[in-house]
């Protein structure tokens, strides 16, 4: 998003995301239609795959990497084409957590995954923005919510729900988008509150994706874009399935 692109729609951007966004779009010089002059239809995009497909793609190299089995690659191999495009698979909201790849969790390369990173894995409006923009321009069948285990911002929230503990600088914001899924998973009573926080966490916000978004809400009721959730367990690299 950072650098220039000749962003193309496809006709399966368009449907995904409704011919007034597309326009709002074009107006803005957002997109080059870099096939507008072609005559023909739009040649398919690498990403132009179901979003089935996408996730069985994260599915198999979560599973490669999980067994220390990952393909080989010439990180050097694309770099031309990738300078002039980005065509990824997948869209993935992870916690900015160090101990989270999701390159390499997946066992992907550059290009692959369009990548939105905060503490928690929350939905923000820069968040959202960036989301959108994945599924609007670039064409992105699928979106993953990845949380994970031992979750600094999660034990915080809980903190501060349980012992009304008060945190610094700008943190308790952040606390206040991690609330809503939190408070739901403790209202539970559950027996590991820190997994079952994660988890309702990372559903709350696949929820807030679907509904949050007009993007994102018409592409997935088209069937154009799955949302879907995973937790990664960082002892063992395996990603749970929500």
């Amino acid at each position: 998003m950072c650098e220039e692109h000749r962003f193309v729609f496809s006709r399966r951007n368009l449907l995904g995301v409704g011919a007034g966004v597309a326009s709002a779009a074009l107006m803005s010089g957002l997109i080059a239609p870099a096939y507008a002059q072609s005559g023909g239809d739009t040649p398919a995009a690498p990403n132009d795959i179901s979003p089935d497909e996408a996730l069985q793609r994260l599915k198999d190299g979560n599973v490669r990497y999980a067994a220390n089995n990952l393909n080989e690659r010439d990180f050097s191999a694309g770099r031309a084409a990738r300078a002039q495009s980005q065509h990824p698979f997948a869209g993935i909201l992870s916690c900015a957590d160090s101990r989270v790849a999701p390159e390499l969790a997946f066992d992907q390369g550059p290009g692959e995954l369009f990548v939105v990173r905060d503490a928690g894995n929350a939905v923000d409006t820069n968040g959202l923005a960036s989301i959108e923009f994945g599924v609007a321009v670039l064409g992105i069948p699928l979106l993953l919510v990845l949380g994970h285990s031992s979750c600094g911002a999660i034990s915080a929230t809980i903190d501060v729900i349980e012992n009304g503990t008060e945190l610094p600088g700008s943190l308790p914001a952040l606390i206040n988008h991690l609330k809503p899924g939190v408070e739901r998973a403790l209202a539970e009573k559950p027996a590991d509150p820190m997994k079952a926080a994660t988890i309702e966490n990372v559903r709350y916000n696949v929820e807030q994706l679907k509904s949050e978004s007009p993007i994102v809400s018409e592409a997935v009721a088209s069937g154009k874009v799955m949302v879907v959730g995973g937790v990664y367990e960082l002892s063992t690299g395996k990603v749970e399935w929500l």
